[in-house]
């Protein structure tokens, strides 16, 4: 569910028409709101209702600090994997002791940073960083908590380039090989050993992947359990899908999720974590672009809008597919036609969608990309000296921009001229 529907024949965010925004901002631009943001977080701490839990919010999925502090001034906690995340999450006021530091190559500096600044845990990825982060914690005298990254070796059924639960995927520690690296974690002593931690992908549509991660967490707790190590944490990642396509079949809700998890490893009287991000963000979302032209090709039509691959581009990268409405409410019984919907980038690949069946619409008017909230705005680039576009939040009948679009001139004078030119 999101807060963006039309009304009198016209699209509002919550109270707000997507039409003045336009007016006001120019297109493309991001919209997100603040009611579906919080709708969503709760879902999840709900779902865990009766369970000692923290819910951290994956930044990576959309990490304006608007969208931060909103989750956080509800209770959420922040799953981060750089050290600009971390930073991130600390300008938007979430304590340290709230925020998860994940990533498969977190530097010595980044490290530094979070032990120095707090932090509520290390998600080790491999052996040489736990060598790294032994190291850190021992320069600056103190400890670091960690949880091990397993790896599971789940098929998550989704699509392969956001599959991370596998044996050939780069994420982890072979599940097989954990007993000795965390034998060797409990040998160091700049490290504390205090759970256990796995993600097993991205946009997952049934829980059956989860069930087969869980429960191979839960043996493994009792396993180093009687290893004598103290697992008191466990770290159930993120990835529960959304409903991108809105005839297929919905993903599993999130308290379907929370049953899930308090079915395979609640017995183990464990704090549990999960990071959620694209079913926190993703549904709070639209890009709104504006049509430029109409035109007509050899047996297809193009819809060319001011919107392009490098302000979304999730459809270019993981063939994905995004609902595309008209702003403006089609009159009942008008026939949609087929377009190819398509940005203005000089790249083939900057098509948002084929034969997508649309009502007909005309240069200048609005469209709107649905769930587009998650991986949109942070993914987007400057290619072709395009300019990053705005993004606006809503709440209820007010908005406000909270990123503005730069001028071609901030993009040009950030480049500088080497002195022999």
């Amino acid at each position: 569910m999101d807060h963006f529907l039309y009304r009198d024949g016209a699209l509002f965010a919550e109270d707000v028409p997507i039409a003045e925004i336009a007016a006001a901002v120019g297109t493309p631009f991001y919209v997100y709101s603040t009611a579906t943001l919080l709708r969503h977080f709760r879902l999840f701490d709900e779902a865990l209702d009766g369970t000692d839990h923290l819910v951290c919010y994956a930044m990576k999925a959309a990490s304006n600090q608007a969208i931060l502090t909103t989750l956080a001034q509800a209770g959420a906690g922040m799953d981060v994997v750089s050290e600009g995340e971390y930073r991130r999450a600390r300008a938007a006021g979430v304590p340290g002791e709230k925020i998860v530091f994940s990533g498969v190559g977190k530097t010595a500096g980044e490290i530094r940073a979070a032990l120095t600044g707090g932090i509520r845990q290390f998600n080790v990825e491999s052996e040489p960083e736990l060598e790294v982060l032994n190291a850190v914690a021992l320069e600056l005298g103190t400890v670091a908590p960690i949880t091990v990254r397993v790896n599971p070796d789940v098929d998550a059924r989704t699509h392969a380039k956001i599959a991370t639960g596998k044996s050939e995927n780069k994420f982890g520690i072979p599940i097989s090989r954990a007993g000795r690296v965390y034998a060797h974690a409990g040998s160091l002593p700049g490290i504390e050993v205090i759970g256990i931690d796995v993600h097993i992908g991205s946009q997952l549509t049934e829980l059956e992947p989860f069930e087969q991660a869980y429960r191979k967490v839960a043996q493994l707790t009792e396993d180093l359990r009687a290893e004598g190590h103290d697992i008191r944490r466990l770290d159930l990642g993120g990835g529960l899908g959304i409903p991108y396509e809105r005839s297929n079949t919905a993903p599993p809700l999130p308290v379907e999720y929370g049953a899930l998890i308090k079915r395979t490893v609640g017995h183990l009287g464990c704090e549990i974590e999960i990071e959620p991000g694209r079913l926190i963000a993703g549904n709070a979302g639209l890009l709104v672009a504006s049509v430029i032209y109409v035109k007509e090709g050899e047996g297809r039509d193009f819809l060319i809008l001011d919107a392009a691959m490098n302000d979304l581009i999730r459809p270019a990268m993981y063939e994905a597919y995004h609902d595309i409405l008209p702003v403006a409410e089609p009159a009942p019984g008008v026939e949609p036609r087929p377009y190819d919907i398509v940005g203005p980038v000089c790249e083939s690949g900057d098509t948002f969608a084929r034969n997508r069946g649309m009502p007909p619409v005309a240069p200048g008017d609005l469209v709107a990309f649905r769930s587009a909230g998650a991986y949109g705005a942070v993914m987007a680039s400057e290619y072709n000296t395009r300019p990053l576009i705005p993004e606006v939040m809503v709440k209820d009948d007010q908005f406000a921009v909270i990123r503005p679009r730069p001028s071609f001139d901030e993009m040009i004078n950030r480049d500088t001229i080497p002195s022999w030119l």
